[in-house]
């Protein structure tokens, strides 16, 4: 927008006229303190300016803009009829413009003059909006950066903790096997078992996330009962949590077209983590819901819940909550790659949760997943 300053009503009103012919948004100022005022209300493009104004005259107003932080940058040409010396033209740079026109004025110089700025001020609007996509741009790489180096420092300790715990069951292998107790020997198996399933569920994901970043996530769909693969979950989960009751509800009336492998390997992630993050309860809830030819499955434990402006995040990569992170292990890449694969089959993933009540995750994928396998 332009602001046309002066005290003449004439000037004004022909000014305004030209400049709006030409499709220039115009507003006009009789007074330089009328002009200051709106200065302070709205952001101008450019002011026209004249300079022998009663009250205040135009380098006066000129000098005043200049100390506005939001209006500093405003370009200002000024109008005036009374002096052409060069010692009153240069005044008028120093107090801030960036043009001086004589009057009587040339309407197609002023137009001229006009445009240019305008186009001026459009470049110089880009070139800031370029600068702070790059500085966005920057600070995504720094905080990639950071969330790399705390992932690779995540991994080396959740790798070292299994690998520490066999080779310390290992040793207590050796004693008990020399001492011929057989109850401590099946003991230590168990245990170094349970390490090594660890460890391995570990590398598996590391796997997982890098084939997800390099498009060679591979999906072997087929026909396959759900009803059938969650029963078998729940049973092998229930095994290694026994104190844990998970019920299930719902049912699937037909067989779905889907990678049986990979939906089992999202369900088992909620219901890990359903145990996980609820210490002290024993209750988890299963619930299959079908609805226009799509399947819901929700895990819902009774836990510690999310905050609500973290439950958004959940599902990002490397992202763990920080009040859970300090007490509980883990990489904060499994719910990326469930995410990934219900993604994958055409579906989506979402979190409701009530801080100190619990959470409830689930996914809703089509009965038939035709979308990319590759």
């Amino acid at each position: 927008m332009i602001l046309i300053v002066d005290d003449t009503p004439e000037n004004l009103t022909s000014l305004k006229k030209v400049l709006e012919r030409h499709n220039f948004e115009v507003d006009t100022a009789s007074s330089g303190e009328e002009a200051l005022k709106k200065v302070l209300k709205t952001a101008y493009v450019l002011i026209i300016l004249d300079v022998q104004m009663p009250g205040m005259d135009g380098f006066e107003v000129a000098e005043a803009i200049a100390g506005y932080s939001k209006a500093r940058e405003t370009a200002i040409i000024f109008l005036s009829a009374a002096n052409t010396e060069l010692s009153f033209i240069t005044k008028g740079y120093s107090s801030g413009g960036l043009d001086y026109i004589t009057k009587p004025v040339d309407i197609n110089i002023l137009l001229l003059k006009v445009k240019t700025f305008y186009r001026i001020y459009e470049q110089s609007r880009k070139l800031i909006e370029v600068q702070k996509t790059l500085l966005e741009e920057i600070e995504f790489r720094k905080r990639a950066e950071r969330k790399k180096d705390e992932f690779i420092s995540i991994a080396s300790h959740e790798l070292k903790t299994p690998l520490t715990s066999v080779k310390g069951y290992v040793q207590l292998l050796e004693r008990s096997v020399d001492k011929g107790d057989i109850p401590t020997v099946k003991k230590h198996l168990k245990k170094a078992q349970l390490q090594l399933d660890k460890l391995n569920n570990l590398i598996a994901d590391l796997l997982d996330i890098s084939k997800i970043e390099s498009g060679k996530l591979k999906f072997n769909k087929k026909y396959f009962n759900l009803n059938t693969l969650l029963d078998g979950i729940v049973e092998v989960i229930h095994q290694s949590n026994p104190e844990f009751t998970i019920t299930k509800t719902g049912h699937v009336p037909v067989d779905i077209f889907a990678d049986e492998m990979r939906i089992e390997q999202v369900i088992v992630n909620f219901l890990t983590n359903a145990i996980k993050y609820a210490p002290g309860t024993t209750e988890v809830h299963i619930k299959v819901t079908v609805e226009n030819e799509r399947v819901t499955v929700a895990v819902r434990d009774f836990g510690i819940g999310i905050q609500p402006e973290q439950q958004k995040n959940v599902f990002d990569k490397f992202y763990r909550v920080e009040e859970t992170s300090i007490h509980f292990q883990g990489l904060g890449i499994g719910l990326y790659i469930s995410a990934e694969i219900i993604e994958r089959h055409g579906g989506t993933v979402g979190v409701n949760s009530t801080l100190g009540e619990g959470s409830e995750f689930y996914f809703n994928i089509p009965l038939i997943s035709t979308t990319e396998t590759a």
